[in-house]
């Protein structure tokens, strides 16, 4: 089952892959905001790279919320999405959960940044939130207690 001899995996490994990718790019992005407006939330930090201890400044703030929300939903995605593809799920219908919740994450992404006026945001998060409720749900339908 959770092998890349079964091409549902194979996909959701795809798509978990770029999906992780983004949430680790959002790292980079929210250090590199640090670092280029000199501020940072620890004493150490300020001490090391000179610069000012400003926690709250919105330039940063903004990324490190959107890592935030990646982390909060990208990782219930690869869990209960392993889970998922282990219930031999049709290939097409799998496929349109994996890519749909990528999309709503990319989607969530230039939301936040941009940023693009409400209820934009929300409507990507709640996508991607509810590909991870159905392939949640599609589980536990599919377990034996």
């Amino acid at each position: 089952m959770l092998s890349l001899d079964n091409p549902t995996f194979e996909r959701f490994a795809f798509y978990s892959g770029i999906a992780i990718g983004k949430t680790l790019l959002m790292s980079a992005l929210t250090v590199r905001s640090r670092l280029t407006n000199k501020i940072f939330s620890n004493p150490e930090d300020v001490a090391g790279f000179g610069g000012k201890e400003i926690i709250g400044d919105e330039r940063v703030e903004r990324i490190r919320r959107c890592h935030q929300n990646d982390i909060e939903n990208v990782f219930p995605f690869v869990l209960v999405g392993s889970f998922y593809v282990a219930t031999d799920p049709d290939p097409w219908w799998a496929a349109v959960l994996f890519r749909t919740f990528v999309i709503s994450r990319c989607l969530h992404t230039v939301c936040y940044l941009t940023p693009v006026p409400q209820p934009s945001r929300f409507l990507a998060c709640m996508t991607g939130w509810g590909v991870t409720a159905v392939m949640a749900a599609l589980v536990i339908r599919a377990g034996r207690v």
